[in-house]
């Protein structure tokens, strides 16, 4: 004897719902698939970018500039909110700027500015 109207909408829905995941599933892996490879694209050119010597010198001299003017900024404004700051930052200030014109290489981190 075959079922009710209620049991093959039943079974119709469960085969929906079965296709629909099936589906979902097969364009997630086929998506990421290709998502990955686009990744690995992408990085392998941002590494290409990054080894090349042009840009590589023109992020040293941004660096090395970007460094020029944050030691001028530096000066200005110690020199004149200096002997407006609490002592504890005044000594701080006083023993960077004894540093700095001592030439020391390495900065707070103990780091080279290279």
């Amino acid at each position: 004897m075959i079922g009710t109207d209620a049991d093959a909408r039943k079974v119709a829905a469960m085969l929906y719902r079965l296709t629909f995941v099936a589906g979902l599933a097969l364009g997630y892996v086929l998506g990421t698939r290709a998502g990955r490879e686009r990744y690995e694209q992408l990085k392998k050119s941002a590494r290409q970018v990054a080894q090349n010597p042009a840009v590589r010198n023109t992020a040293e001299s941004a660096a090395q500039q970007g460094r020029s003017i944050a030691g001028k900024a530096y000066h200005a404004v110690s020199e004149k909110v200096g002997d407006r700051m609490p002592d504890s930052v005044a000594g701080r200030v006083k023993t960077l700027r004894e540093r700095h014109a001592a030439g020391s290489g390495a900065d707070d981190w103990g780091t080279s500015r290279t």
